[in-house]
């Protein structure tokens, strides 16, 4: 729950999925669901989650930066065909989004790319599970899950609670869950420190791949990446370098006033690609872990749930078994 509500927003394709076609068309695919996704939240919740699908633009401040964002773009094309990423120079960018500072030399932009409203997502979402007639029972720290001859028994403390299918979709904490149903999910946490400005005039159309602008005028900036086990402070040094880049790209930012900062944890599989498996040992339980929750959200809630309501995965999904990992392993 903690990174639902620390997210960056972003509904982002470009650059997904290198090495891992089958990431990459889960990606493209989830972009697709979103509106569907969202039209459904909304008419049930009257919450507007805030959703725009301009494209996006991954912003290079060197020649050498956009030769290795363009090789990037590149090799995806070849291995999981053209989506419409280009690369676009430095007068187009300026053209596409004014007020870019001078260092800009270029950028990469996707049409499918976009953002949301993390926060209303996650409120849409759990109202979403009330009105189908869900439980929403939080502040519950489960201790013991047991599989049983009709389905599971998860103790909560004293509490005991029975199901017949059970999804593992608790962030860092499906590592020592995963086991107890014969599933691994050998995730790591990965923090990301977020900064966000009062609310400034409309100037940023689009999304970008460290800054968007929100519905309500404030602008947020990231990202960054660092190994620091579970600790979830803040550290000055990172947001400083957060804040001189993007000041580089957008020079309007340094009138803004900073009102609010935040650090949250990624959940990162060794790969950093998602893990979805039914348990073979104990069918019935299947495993969802994943970084990028608002990119995938039309995904797993349009064709993730259905399969798992289902029983069977689809073939699609086959490529994010935790098997993966043995095979590199060896």
């Amino acid at each position: 729950m903690r990174a639902a509500r620390g997210n960056f927003g972003l509904v982002w394709i470009q650059g997904k999925g290198a090495g891992m076609p089958a990431y990459a068309a889960w990606s493209q695919l989830s972009a697709n669901l979103w509106p569907a996704l969202r039209d459904a939240l909304e008419g049930e919740t009257n919450l507007h989650l805030g959703l725009q699908q301009p494209g996006g633009f991954y912003f290079c401040l060197s020649e050498a930066e956009l030769e290795t964002r363009a090789a990037l773009i590149h090799r995806m094309s070849n291995e999981s065909g053209d989506i419409g990423t280009r690369v676009v120079g430095r007068a187009e960018a300026r053209a596409m989004v004014p007020g870019l500072g001078d260092e800009v030399v270029g950028a990469t932009y996707c049409p499918m790319d976009g953002h949301a409203n993390p926060l209303y997502l996650l409120r849409g979402l759990q109202a979403g599970l009330r009105a189908a007639g869900g439980d929403y029972l939080p502040n519950r720290h489960v201790t013991l899950i047991t599989p049983q001859p009709d389905g599971f028994r998860i103790a909560c403390g004293t509490a005991l609670i029975s199901c017949q299918k059970l999804v593992l979709a608790a962030g860092l904490g499906s590592r020592e869950l995963a086991p107890m149903v014969g599933l691994q999910m050998p995730v790591q946490p990965l923090r990301g420190q977020i900064l966000v400005t009062e609310r400034m005039r409309s100037f940023l159309d689009y999304p970008t791949h460290n800054v968007r602008q929100t519905q309500e005028g404030t602008v947020m900036l990231g990202d960054s990446h660092e190994d620091v086990g579970f600790d979830t402070g803040t550290k000055i040094s990172v947001q400083q370098q957060i804040a001189a880049r993007n000041m580089r790209i957008f020079p309007a930012l340094r009138d803004a006033t900073l009102i609010r900062s935040w650090s949250a944890l990624r959940v990162m599989s060794p790969d950093g690609h998602p893990i979805y498996e039914q348990s073979a040992a104990h069918p019935g339980a299947f495993s969802a872990a994943c970084h990028s929750g608002v990119t995938l959200a039309g995904a797993h809630a349009l064709a993730y749930a259905p399969a798992i309501l289902a029983g069977e995965l689809p073939e699609q999904l086959l490529p994010f078994s935790s098997q993966r990992f043995h095979v590199q392993a060896h």
